[in-house]
């Protein structure tokens, strides 16, 4: 019987392995991907195209969810298009599903643009960002941080 549980046991923890390693490989994969110059061409060209239609306001005009639909399908068929190529077969609705589930525990860049495919608000505020950074009125937090260079040593905070 013990050899059973075990044996139940090793089967579980082998199922659920292979899931989490396919999950992280596609991500390193996708991390390749958005640091590549065509995607960063892609991407830098659709919201110059678009950033001027957004508005930073409440409302949200029938044209937004277009435009939003427009750019999941071009960066999802890229990416698609891309991890077939270096994965050989690559199942974008249970990666997406994945996505979803891990969602509260995903942070970073990354999981933002892939989330912004899923998400109209995270969407709405990444192309926001974009016109803001593109018309100079992004806060950038650098900005208000001075650097100065350590012109006398004495070692006291040492002691």
């Amino acid at each position: 019987m013990n050899s059973q549980i075990l044996d139940d046991c090793s089967l579980i923890c082998y199922d659920f392995k292979p899931c989490t390693d396919y999950f992280d490989q596609v991500i390193g994969h996708i991390e390749d991907i958005v640091m590549e110059k065509e995607f960063q061409s892609l991407q830098k060209s659709f919201m110059d195209k678009y950033c001027d239609v957004f508005e930073d306001t409440d409302e949200n005009k029938l044209i937004y969810m277009e435009i939003f639909q427009d750019y999941t399908q071009i960066i999802e068929d890229y990416i698609e298009k891309q991890l077939n190529e270096r994965m050989g077969s690559f199942d974008m609705d249970k990666f997406a599903e994945d996505l979803r589930l891990k969602r509260p525990n995903l942070d970073g860049e990354i999981f933002d643009l892939l989330l912004s495919l899923f998400d109209f608000v995270m969407f709405k505020e990444m192309i926001l960002d974009f016109k803001a950074e593109k018309e100079g009125k992004f806060n950038d937090v650098q900005l208000g941080i001075i650097v100065t260079k350590l012109t006398e040593f004495d070692g006291s905070f040492m002691k």
